[in-house]
Parts: structure tokens; sequence; C-alpha cells
């Protein structure tokens, strides 16, 4: 395959992913996700919008500089170009872009871009090597290709928010899109693994993740309750199934998540607590006889704990090797992965144009990931990746 278009005058990319190029023809969170993490790594991602841009580019405020920082979130080291697949033109440079890309990554409805002549079929005809990637709400079958596919939507039917509030309250979403999040993953999962297998092949294939089958598989053992015991979940507000304490537990000011996930957790809590009678105690031995008298359990522990404030009984509880934390606002979970060394903030790309992002998860010891570009502003590489795909193979 080919390089991707230069001309921005950032450094090129050195990341594990160097050398291949991603032609990104979705939107709003899923895709732009995926594609994200794999610039990040130092794939060469074109951003191709409509004429109207990215649909995030609107979902405001909160904005910084004007720009959705929805949309800022999740585009970082791309370039963009508009194309109106309507227009001949246009059309025939999508179709030249998906001809030279490694990676294809579109999420329109399934069998949506077959009428444009780049549906995996017509691009694996003139690019056999192509790795295809299709994200959808409900998969391409007969019963989910229609489907509109929301997030939202998906933590409704899947399950999610039968498990989200309180017991005798209203289901509740999640805070954050987590399914759109976990099928970009699993859409950068089975892009990677294809690419390996195309090394054995030479070929690409066709990858198709959808918001449902992940959610389902991100439930974990909550839906595997479900299939291998026969047992429907419901909710219990922050209360674990089959862990206590596990949960926020009040204190003198506040609440503190405390975790004890194991009985020599448990046997600790109590000694810090000052309560060392309790992991004796026949209804508190195991694991399983808290978790069943979780009821008889909680105030013997509140009791103690709402004699200090959360953070005195946090360090103290840490330093017995018993997991707990405060319940923060997003600035203070920030400001605790800067204490703890993750240095969880970085620039993308330089100058005024620079932006404050959130670092890319993953750590390499020889290939790191980098942050050479901003989020695009709409069609701002426009004339640069029209002049490649015009002139031929070689970047200007």
């Amino acid at each position: 395959m080919t390089a991707g278009p230069a001309g921005t005058g950032a450094p090129p990319p050195s990341g594990p992913l160097a050398g291949l190029l991603v032609a990104d023809f979705s939107r709003i969170l899923a895709g732009p996700y995926a594609t994200m993490l794999m610039a990040d790594l130092g794939a060469e991602v074109v951003k191709v919008e409509g004429p109207g841009g990215d649909d995030t580019r609107t979902w405001q405020p909160p904005v910084r500089d004007g720009v959705s920082t929805y949309y800022l979130g999740v585009n970082r080291n791309k370039r963009s170009v508009a194309l109106d697949l309507k227009d001949d033109a246009d059309l025939a440079a999508a179709r030249e872009l998906a001809r030279r890309a490694d990676v294809v990554v579109e999420n329109f409805k399934p069998g949506g871009l077959a009428r444009f002549g780049l549906d995996y079929d017509s691009v694996a005809a003139t690019n056999p090597a192509v790795v295809y990637a299709s994200i959808s709400g409900f998969g391409s079958g007969p019963g989910g290709r229609s489907l509109p596919g929301y997030d939202l939507i998906v933590q409704a039917i899947s399950g999610l928010m039968s498990l989200t509030g309180d017991p005798d309250g209203d289901p509740y979403r999640a805070g954050v899109a987590v399914f759109d999040v976990m099928a970009g993953l699993h859409a950068t999962i089975g892009v990677l693994s294809a690419l390996n297998a195309r090394h054995a092949t030479g070929r690409g294939q066709h990858v198709e993740v959808n918001l449902l089958a992940s959610a389902l598989s991100g439930l974990v053992n909550q839906s595997s309750a479900f299939v291998a015991g026969d047992v429907v979940p419901f909710r219990m507000g922050n209360s674990h199934p089959s862990l206590f304490p596990y949960e926020p537990l009040p204190c003198a000011d506040g609440d503190l998540i405390v975790t004890a996930g194991n009985d020599g957790q448990f046997r600790r809590l109590c000694e810090v607590l000052g309560l060392p009678e309790l992991p004796e105690d026949p209804r508190f031995l195991r694991n399983e006889d808290r978790t069943a008298n979780r009821e008889e359990l909680r105030p013997l522990l509140v009791e103690r704990l709402r004699t200090r404030t959360k953070m005195e009984w946090f360090r103290d509880i840490i330093a017995a090797g018993v997991p707990c934390g405060p319940i923060n606002t997003i600035d203070q979970g920030v400001a605790f992965a800067e204490e703890v060394g993750l240095d969880p903030v970085v620039v993308a790309g330089e100058g005024a144009a620079a932006v404050p992002s959130i670092r890319n998860p993953i750590r390499f010891s020889a290939t790191a990931a980098e942050y050479r570009l901003p989020p695009p502003g709409l069609d701002e590489h426009g004339a640069e990746i029209r002049r490649w795909l015009a002139e031929g193979e070689e970047a200007p």
C-alpha cells in the first residue's frame, strides 16, 4: 500500500502503525474513536466528511474556541477532506482513496455505501488487500440492518439500563456512550487482527462490529448470569450482586468506595476500622457469607466509617492494601491521574491550533503514541488530499 498525503508540516508518524493508510468514512463516536486510536499509533488517517461535516461538530455546548469539545475528543491526528458523494468528481476521489487504503472504516447503515460503489465488495474488487471495517447498531442481517444504531437505544435494548439506578427507582443510562466506545475498541481489535492475518494471506477481509453485540459482550458477568445461570440480574444501585463490601459507604463528609474483593482484604479492612472480630463471625467468614448477610454487615462498617472523613479513611485503608477511592468529579479524576503520575493530558498539534486532549491509554516501551495533529477543521486538508488522489500514488 501507499503512504498518505503529506504537506501539513507535522513530522511523519513513527508509531507501531506507521505506514498504514486509513480511509475514515465514519462519524460521531464509535468509528472516529477507533480511527483516532489508530492515528495515535502512527496510521495516516484521512477523515472523509460530507459537506456539512461530522455531526458532532454541532454537538455543543461545551466548546473550545467555538468548536465542540465532543468532536475534539475523538478526532486528533487526522486530516479532513469534505466530499459530496453525490458529486461525480468527489465520488471518484472517495473511490480512489478507498482503492489506496490499507483500512476503510465506515458506520453508514448496512448497505448504505453500496449505491456509491464504496461497499466492501466494490472496494475489495480493486483493492483485495483492504481491511474494511463496518460498524452498525444491530448488524447487517435482515432483522437488524434497518434499525437506528444510537448508543442510548442500545443501552436500553441490551438491558444495561435495567441494571443502572436505584432498586426502586427508574432505569438510567450510563454517563457516557459506553457501547459506542466498546464498539470502537472492538473495531480496532478486529482491524489489527485482520491486518495480522493479511501478513499470511496477502488478502484483506470484511470486519463487522455492532453495538448490540459489543453490549452483550461488555455486560460480562451480568449477561453470563442469564445465559449460563438462567438468572435475570436486577438493579442494585451501587451494590454488587456477588461481592460485599463493593460499593460506596458513608464517612463523616461523604461516600468512599470500598472494595474488599477477597477474605484477606476484608480482614485487613476490619483491622483498619478497629473491628477485628468481624472476620471471625460466621455470618461474615467468606465472601458468599458477607454477600448473603450484607444488610447486617453494612451498618457495622458504616458506624466506624462515619467517625472520620473519607480522605482520612482513604489514606489508611489504601495503606493497608484494600482498594478504595473517593467519588470524584471529572476534574478531580484528572487531577488524581496527574497525582499518581499518569500524565493524562497531552497537547495535540503545535502553536495556536494546539488542543489539549486525553492521552492514549496504551503505553509502549519502544513505539510511543504521538499527538502530531490537532482535530482538523472541516476540509482543512481537502486541497492537498484531492491533489494527491488526482496526481498518482506518490504523496506530494
